[in-house]
């Protein structure tokens, strides 16, 4: 027999053991929703230079590689906006495991016949194992795509621990080219080099946060 408090903090049970269940407090709870919505508020403002970069870079000269990288990058951020968004998105997680699947297979074979393309191929794989690897079936969020009410951790969290070792690495690693700066004529300019820098640098760093508080 096992009688429980949970609003003392404490469990006891037939066999003479006391655990400690000390609640969730509601500041606690108010930290958390404001560092999902600030984590929202930075990936909605990461849409921004993917988009510019697509109205504005010539893509003739950069050819059809650099692209497809850049739209894989603007719907990666728009995941990571649902994923990040206390109210979800208007994508049921379903749809986002279709679109991540076929971003996740273009983006292998790209690599596969001319080995570009990796980073882009592993980015969408680890969304897609997100996605995949949350909990469905409580009700709290429903069918839409959502971490930031999640109340269980992702199956098999050590796929997601390795995972965000690599991004948490990339990220440093983009960052660091950021910092020095990257040539402003010759054959760089005007191929939207530094905004892609600052967004794989912000990317890496969201994602390795992501996978580690959900996995852990």
């Amino acid at each position: 027999m096992t009688e429980c408090h949970l609003n003392d903090g404490w469990c006891a049970t037939g066999v003479g053991v006391t655990v400690e269940t000390p609640p969730a407090t509601e500041s606690e709870a108010e930290l958390a929703m404001v560092v999902d919505w600030a984590l929202t508020a930075v990936f909605a403002a990461l849409t921004l230079p993917c988009v510019l970069r697509l109205v504005r870079l010539d893509y003739a000269r950069l050819g059809h590689r650099v692209r497809h990288g850049d739209l894989a990058e603007l719907l990666l951020v728009v995941a990571m906006v649902a994923m990040f968004s206390p109210v979800g998105g208007p994508i049921p997680a379903a749809g986002w495991q279709a679109v991540l699947a076929l971003t996740t297979a273009w983006f292998a074979v790209a690599w596969w016949r001319s080995r570009t393309c990796a980073h882009h191929a592993l980015s969408a794989a680890a969304m897609l194992y997100m996605v995949t690897a949350m909990p469905h079936g409580g009700g709290d969020h429903g069918p839409w795509l959502t971490m930031a009410t999640m109340d269980a951790r992702l199956a098999v969290p050590l796929i997601a621990v390795v995972a965000a070792g690599y991004f948490v690495a990339d990220a440093a690693w983009s960052g660091v080219l950021v910092v020095r700066g990257s040539p402003t004529a010759g054959p760089a300019a005007g191929s939207g080099h530094a905004s892609r820098a600052v967004c794989r640098t912000v990317m890496g760093a969201g994602m390795g946060y992501m996978l580690l508080a959900s996995a852990l």
